[in-house]
C-alpha cells in the first residue's frame, strides 16, 4: 500500500521505517509540531510518582532543570511507546498500563492506594482527559502540569498534497485526535480526494474528526497501540 503517516517527529520516522519493511511505501507528514515547556512549574515535592499519557511527556522531563529528581520516581505510563520513551529518558522503575487513559486510572489507583503524596501528570497542553478527577475518587491527588504544547501544522507538505490530489495515497495513518483534527484543516481544499484514501485510526476519539469531515472508509485500532493501528495496515508475519 502506499500510505501516509501523519504523527509528529521523532516517532513517525520509526512508525515508517516499519511500514516499509512490511513492504509498504511511505509519505510523512507531521502534522503536529511538539515543543517541550522546560519551565514547567512542576510544585513542590515529595511526590509518590509520575504518570505518563504519552512519550513526548517522557522527552519533555528529560529536558527539565529537575530531571534528576524525577528520574528516581516511578512511573506509570499509558502504553509500551510511552513507557520505552520513559525508560530512554533515564527513569529507572517504569509500568505500562498497556491500554489507554482508562487502563492508566486502573492501575495508578491500585499501585498508589493509600499514598499521602499527589501523583505528578507529565502532560500536553490539550488532554482529552482529567486524571485528576478520575482518580480523586480513589483518595489520589494528582498535580498536573503542562510540560509539552502540540502546535498544528497549517498546511500538507507539498509532494503530500500532489499525492492526495492525483490519487496515490491508498491509507492514512492517525495517531491522536489532534492530529486527525489537522489533517481536516489541512487536507480541506482537496475535497472528497483527502478522504478517498482509507482512515487507519489509534482509536474512536482519533477517528470522530475524520467521520465529521465526511470520511467514509475508517478503520480503527483494537487497542490504542501503535502494534495495533499497524497490524490493522499490514498484519504481522505469522
Amino acid at each position: 500500500m502506499r500510505l501516509l503517516v501523519t504523527r509528529p517527529e521523532p516517532d513517525n520516522a520509526r512508525t515508517a521505517e516499519t511500514l516499509r519493511a512490511r513492504g509498504h511505501d511511505v509519505l510523512l507528514a507531521p502534522l503536529l509540531h511538539i515543543e517541550a515547556v522546560t519551565d514547567a512549574d512542576l510544585g513542590q515535592a515529595p511526590f509518590a510518582g509520575v504518570l505518563l499519557t504519552s512519550a513526548n511527556g517522557a522527552r519533555a522531563a528529560a529536558a527539565h532543570p529537575r530531571r534528576g529528581e524525577l528520574r528516581v520516581l516511578a512511573v506509570l505510563a499509558v502504553g509500551r511507546a510511552s513507557a520505552d520513551a520513559a525508560r530512554a529518558a533515564g527513569f529507572l522503575d517504569v509500568a505500562s498500563a498497556d491500554g489507554d487513559a482508562r487502563d492508566l486510572v486502573r492501575l495508578a489507583a491500585v499501585r498508589f492506594a493509600g499514598s499521602k503524596a499527589p501523583l505528578l501528570n507529565l502532560a500536553g497542553e490539550d488532554r482529552s482527559r482529567d486524571l485528576a478527577d478520575e482518580l480523586a475518587s480513589a483518595g489520589i491527588a494528582v498535580r498536573s502540569v503542562t510540560v509539552y504544547r502540540a502546535a498544528k501544522a497549517e498546511a500538507l507538505p507539498d509532494g503530500v498534497q500532489a499525492a492526495l490530489a492525483q490519487g496515490r495515497i491508498d491509507g492514512v495513518l492517525h495517531f491522536s485526535r489532534r492530529s486527525a483534527e489537522a489533517y481536516v484543516h489541512c487536507a480541506g481544499s482537496l475535497g472528497s480526494r483527502a478522504f478517498a484514501p482509507v482512515q487507519f485510526c489509534l482509536s474512536a476519539g482519533a477517528a470522530e474528526p475524520l467521520r465529521r469531515a465526511g470520511a467514509a472508509r475508517i478503520e480503527v485500532a483494537a487497542h490504542p497501540d501503535e502494534a495495533s493501528l499497524l497490524d490493522l495496515v499490514a498484519p504481522a508475519p505469522g
